[in-house]
């Protein structure tokens, strides 16, 4: 019983003070059909809702066709930020791509997902 009392105590003390410090709008986008050689591109905006500014380190993605771009500078308490991710579009067919963002201080990566069926000319 003394067991289960302190697992219980340690499972919420974790979930109270690990509270995330960002916040997204959204974390997939779905382009629909897109026209080949013609790249497409999304921004996926984020909140800094903890009490300190908030720092992208890296944002990598899973291939050469997907580029995304994120910004330098902290991100103020309480402002917006933004990840821009373009796909080149050069292969026709489904797709699926990921983006990871590794932020300063935050233990856990945040995967941003972009699909989409590039289609030809007719």
């Amino acid at each position: 019983m003394k067991k289960i009392f302190i697992l219980a105590f340690l499972f919420i003390a974790v979930n109270c003070f690990s509270q995330s410090s960002l916040k997204f709008a959204t974390t997939k986008h779905t382009f629909g059909k897109i026209k080949q050689n013609i790249p497409a591109t999304f921004v996926f905006t984020f909140n800094n809702t903890g009490s300190k500014p908030l720092v992208v380190e890296v944002a990598t993605a899973e291939c050469g066709c997907t580029t995304p771009s994120y910004p330098k500078e902290p991100i103020a308490k309480g402002k917006q930020g933004s990840i821009k991710v373009t796909y080149n579009a050069a292969a026709p067919g489904l797709f699926s791509k990921k983006v990871t963002v590794k932020f300063a201080n935050i233990d856990e990566p945040t995967i941003l997902t972009i699909e989409g069926e590039v289609t030809t000319k007719k």
